[in-house]
Formats: structure tokens, C-alpha cells, sequence
């Protein structure tokens, strides 16, 4: 009976299988067209097996649900207005408005989109129906020109019920990015937002993230009866228990990495604390080392060992290796007692504070600094800040991937306007910090189609578990981000952009980019979706002193981790950071692998006077505990 019914919705036998020289498919051993062979890993085999995989495949739903319902219920979770959702609908509403306001704008719309489906319906007609070609050959699909990984399997193309899903699916995503960016009315900001949230919206209704749309996925289905929805909805359960109601996505295996057992392993001390970080000085591994030391302050969204991930990727070690004595800043991952410390603090109880430690530990007060993305926004405000103040201790300023100047901010700015950090600060008024979930979302989202779109299908559509991936280890190792800290960097930087705007108020002071005149590297990196390298490019030409504006390949990240001996991506240089980004890349010099060397020679060029090994702590100071310290092992 089953089977039977299978087969009146399938293409008549005749249509398949019938003379290849009128209908196409297979002939001499041709495959090029689709017939009923094809059909054979679709069809099911064991429907009691299903049936029951199914009824446990909801069971294990059900907890997923349980798990989501249950802190909502007890009061844990509240929904605010900070649920991206609500801005979305708001957004999206002025760009409907504007298209049903006039019927023949409407119709035009519609005419058009309707006509692209029809071509689409009538070339998948005929390729069912076995049409051929002028020559004589098979009507072959539309070629992939968009190269989408997500549609590599080769059923997208050769079954035509799949490339019609293809296709249908890539006109209305264009047709509907079209609607956004002709809307008329609509200002800057809004219009950015809209643009943003459609790209979500056909992100997730992409067909290859449903079942019976995703020929891979509805293949391993049927091969297994299901039993891939059993172990995909009870993974979904576990992850969303472990986010304590919020879905914490399975991106990695995250029981096969430790904090200083399978990265963060340079040895080092942490030679100094207070309340919103600790100080780490790296042991030497030369005889002689570089006399200005350098300090290392990293974004304290995610946590530093990022620049420490293993022995052959850790840029610490590295410089390390080069003779350098390397100081680092490990951020406190706060909780409600840290509400209040804003950027001033974070300042003179981080930056200063390492510096005073620096000098204990040393004896010298001149210092070369890294700041690592908002870690090098606040490195170059704290500069203005020094340089109003008449303190020279840092000589040299090396940025990664760091906006100072956020309007071309990119589309992070989609989350920051008066009403939703209204909203976000009210929210974080009840509990004293932002949860390290909701920021990881965001850049998350900024790749959906890659950083969360594939995840969720492998894990919980096909009940795989992820492989072990340490950069992804690190990504989920989020930090909660302190209320008076996470307000002032959002309403300075990306709402007001008062840092270049010279409005910038810092402990007190009004401070200016312009007075910041030691030499500054400026590293962007070509494909960065969070700080971009035209606002990095931007940003070069507010400082007061001379910049080196250096770009590498890939992107905030891969493109900062490069180790030479791996000889990956390439970097360009090519002077001043003047006129336009796209005309200076264009006269750039490229350069294969790493750009590490070029770095290292232009901090030795600064100053290349060496000196003997130090120990850390020197005799000043006594090691408080081993390296990677114990702020960094808090978990969100």
C-alpha cells in the first residue's frame, strides 16, 4: 500500500525510462539527465522504524521545549524589547508600507517576480518531461555560477525538483534584497537595518535547512529512518539546558579542550591583579631580549587566548621566540559587582595599571602596546587620554583590526540606535552586565549562512556531533560584558563616533585622536565582517602621528593568526593611509604568508636595543599564580 502510493506521485515510468532519443536521461551510459534510478535513496523502506524514530525524535523535542519554558517560568528570563525580533518587525513594516502604499508599484513587483518563477517552472517542466536542446542533447540545469556551499550537493542541480527549489530561492532572495535597497523614504540606518534583517530572514529559510527541501538531508533520513532526528533533537535539548533556556549552538565538541592544558600553554606568571584583571608576563626563551617590553591588551569580548591558541599558533609565543617580553592583560570575565566600571576604568585599572606593573616587574617605564580589536579602541583612547596628560610611557602603538573611527562600522551598527540601547541599558540596569550569549549571537549573525545556519542543520538535523576545532572553542568561550563599560563603548563609538568627532569624555577629560603623535601599525585584514578594513582604513588618518596601514587576507581572526611557518594568506602595504581604501589597496605591494615578520622588523626599527633575559616578576614582584591565570578559566 505504501509503496503504491509513493508511486502515483512520482513522474509516470514512461516519462523516465522511455526513448532517451525524444525525452532525455540516460543513453550509452549517459547520466547527464535524472531518472528513475535516481529516485532510489528517496524512497522509504521501513515506515514502522520511521514512524517509531519520529514519535522519540518529538519526545526529545519536547525537552528541548521543557528546557526553553522552564527558566521563563520561574522567572530567571525575562523577554525585553532588546529581542532583535522586535526591531525587525518594526523595520521591515516601513518597508511594506512603502510597496503596498501604491498598487501599481505593488503589481510591478509582483509581475516581476511572478515572471522569473514561470521561466523557472517551465525549464523545470521540460527537464522532467525529458526536453531537449537544438542539438539533440539533454536540457541540462542552470549552472552554479554562485558557487553557495550551501547547495554543493550535486542533487540541487541534477534532480529537477531540487533545482527548481534552488533557483525559486535565489530569485526571491534577490528580488526581495531589491525591494529594500529601492525603497524610497527611508533613512540611512533604517534603510542599513532592513537590508540586514532580510538577509537573515532568507539565511534561515534557505531550503537546504529544511528536510524535505535538502536532498543530503533528506537522503541520510530516509537511510536511517530517522534515527538522525532522534540524536539531532536530543543534542538540541542538551544545548539548550547548558544556555540555561537560551539555545547555546553546538559549534564544536567542547569536552575535548581545557585552558591551559590544550591551549593558552605559553609559560608565563601572573605577577599582578585587581578587580577587573590580572597581569601576565611571559617567561623569556632568549638570552637577550628587546629593552622596551610589550603589553598586550585583548578585546574583552571572547578572552585573550585567542593570541595564544596553541604552541603553533600563539602569536604570544611567537614574539616570545622573537626576544620580546611580553606582558598581557587578562580581563576579568565581570558579573553584577562590576556594573559600574566603565571605560575609565578599564583604562587606568587595565591599561595603567599594567603599565605600573610593567615598571615594577622591569624597571623600565617606555613600552610597545598591541590593543586587539575594542582592546585597540580603548589602547588608542587611552592614548589621547596619556597624551593630554603628558604621560609618554608608550612609545609604539601596533592596532589589530581595530576601529576608532565607526562610520563605515559595518553591519554591527544594524543593533545600535537610540531605542534599542535605551532598551539594552535598561536591561542591564536589572542585572549589572550583558550576557556573553547575546554578543556572540550578534557576530554570529553577521555570517549566518556560515557561522550558524550550518551548524544547526549538521547537529540537529543530521544528529551529528561537531568536530573538536579550537579557533571555534574560543569563539564559544564568551565573556559577559560589564553594564557601564558596554553602554559607553556603544554610544561612543558606534552611536556618536565620538573618538574621531574629538567628543570622546575619558576619566574626566576631553581627549583627541590628533594629540596621539607616536608611530602607530595599523593592521586590518581584507574580509573582516566586524571591524571592515575601509574603516580600519578610515580610522589611520585621525591619529597625529605617522601610521603604517598594513592589510592582510582573511579575516578578523585567520587573518591576525597567521604563523609564518604555515605560509598562508599574503598582506600589502603601500604607505599612508590617504585618499580612498579601494585606490590604495589597488597600489599596494603584496607580499605571500604571514605578515608577523614585516611587524617584528618595524618594532626592532622603533627600537632594537637588546638587553639580558628577565624573569617575570623581576625581584619586585612575586607570581601570584602560573599562566593562563585564573580569570580567563571563568566560564559564562
Amino acid at each position: 500500500m505504501y509503496n503504491k502510493r509513493i508511486k502515483r506521485v512520482l513522474p509516470p515510468e514512461e516519462m523516465v525510462t522511455d526513448s532517451k532519443q525524444e525525452r532525455g536521461g540516460q543513453k550509452n551510459g549517459d547520466k547527464t539527465g535524472f531518472d528513475a534510478t535516481d529516485l532510489e535513496p528517496y524512497l522509504l523502506k521501513d515506515p514502522e522504524t520511521m514512524a517509531m524514530n519520529f514519535a522519540r525524535a518529538l519526545e526529545n523535542l519536547g525537552q528541548a521545549a521543557s528546557a526553553w519554558l522552564a527558566p521563563r517560568e520561574r522567572g530567571e528570563i525575562t523577554e525585553t524589547a532588546i529581542d532583535p525580533m522586535t526591531d525587525m518587525v518594526k523595520t521591515l513594516s516601513k518597508v511594506t508600507e512603502y510597496w503596498i502604499s501604491d498598487p501599481r508599484r505593488t503589481f510591478e513587483a509582483q509581475t516581476q517576480l511572478m515572471s522569473s518563477f514561470f521561466g523557472i517552472l517551465m525549464r523545470s517542466m521540460q527537464r522532467v518531461q525529458g526536453t531537449r536542446g537544438m542539438q539533440g542533447e539533454p536540457l541540462p540545469p542552470e549552472p552554479d555560477t554562485r558557487k553557495d556551499k550551501r547547495f554543493s550537493d550535486e542533487d540541487w542541480q541534477k534532480n529537477p525538483f531540487f533545482d527548481f527549489l534552488r533557483q525559486v530561492y535565489f530569485v526571491t532572495s534577490d528580488w526581495v534584497d531589491k525591494l529594500v535597497s529601492e525603497t524610497d523614504g527611508l533613512d540611512e540606518h533604517t534603510k542599513h537595518k532592513a537590508g540586514f534583517y532580510v538577509k537573515q530572514i532568507t539565511a534561515a529559510l534557505s531550503p537546504s535547512n529544511f528536510i524535505a527541501t535538502n536532498p543530503q538531508l533528506y537522503r541520510e533520513t530516509i537511510a536511517s529512518n530517522g534515527e538522525n532526528l532522534v540524536r539531532g533533537m536530543k543534542m538540541l535539548a542538551e544545548d539548550i539546558a547548558a544556555g540555561n533556556g537560551e539555545l547555546r549552538l553546538r559549534q564544536t565538541d567542547m569536552t575535548k579542550f581545557a585552558v591551559g592544558r590544550d591551549m593558552a600553554l605559553t609559560p608565563g606568571k601572573v605577577i599582578a591583579q585587581n578587580d577587573i584583571c590580572q597581569i601576565i608576563q611571559y617567561e623569556a626563551s632568549t638570552e637577550t631580549v628587546l629593552k622596551r617590553p610589550l603589553l598586550i591588551c585583548p578585546p574583552w569580548i571572547n578572552k585573550f587566548y585567542i593570541l595564544d591558541l596553541n604552541p603553533q599558533k600563539s602569536f604570544i609565543k611567537w614574539c616570545v621566540d622573537q626576544g620580546q617580553t611580553v606582558f598581557v592583560i587578562s580581563w576579568v570575565n565581570p558579573d553584577a559587582r562590576h556594573a559600574e566600571k566603565d571605560w575609565g576604568a578599564y583604562a587606568r585599572e587595565g591599561v595603567d595599571f599594567a603599565l605600573e606593573t610593567i615598571e615594577k616587574a622591569t624597571g623600565e617605564k617606555d613600552v610597545n602596546a598591541v590593543g586587539y580589536c575594542v582592546g585597540g579602541t580603548l589602547l588608542a583612547a587611552t592614548l589621547a587620554l596619556h597624551a593630554k596628560e603628558k604621560n609618554r610611557r608608550i612609545k609604539t602603538a601596533t592596532l589589530f583590526t581595530t576601529q576608532v573611527d565607526f562610520t563605515h562600522a559595518g553591519d554591527l551598527k544594524v543593533f545600535v540606535d537610540e531605542e534599542q540601547l535605551a532598551a539594552l541599558e535598561e536591561h542591564m540596569k536589572a542585572t549589572g552586565y550583558l550576557d556573553g550569549t547575546k554578543m556572540s549571537m550578534a557576530f554570529n549573525m553577521l555570517r549566518a549562512s556560515e557561522l550558524i545556519w550550518p551548524y544547526f542543520v549538521n547537529s540537529y538535523l543530521k544528529g551529528q556531533e561537531p568536530l573538536p576545532f579550537d579557533l571555534l572553542f574560543w569563539n564559544a568561550d564568551s565573556t559577559r560584558m560589564a553594564a557601564a563599560n558596554h553602554a559607553f563603548y556603544l554610544r561612543n563609538c558606534y552611536l556618536r563616533n565620538a573618538l574621531t568627532q574629538n567628543e570622546m569624555i575619558l576619566d574626566g577629560k576631553r581627549v583627541s585622536l590628533k594629540d596621539v603623535k607616536i608611530p602607530i601599525y595599523n593592521l586590518a585584514t581584507r574580509e573582516d565582517h566586524i571591524a571592515p578594513a575601509k574603516s580600519v582604513f578610515l580610522g589611520s588618518q585621525f591619529f597625529g602621528g605617522k601610521v603604517e596601514f598594513v592589510v592582510t587576507g582573511s579575516g578578523h581572526i585567520a587573518g591576525v593568526v597567521n604563523p609564518p611557518d604555515k605560509k598562508k594568506y599574503q598582506f600589502w602595504t603601500g604607505g599612508p593611509a590617504k585618499g580612498d581604501y579601494e585606490t590604495w589597496l589597488e597600489r599596494a605591494t603584496e607580499t605571500p604568508g604571514s605578515w608577523w615578520p614585516h611587524w617584528q622588523a618595524w618594532i626592532e626599527t622603533q627600537d632594537g636595543r637588546r638587553v639580558a633575559a628577565r624573569k617575570p616578576g623581576g625581584d619586585a614582584l612575586n607570581a601570584i599564580e602560573e599562566a593562563p591565570g585564573s580569570y580567563v578559566m571563568e566560564r559564562t
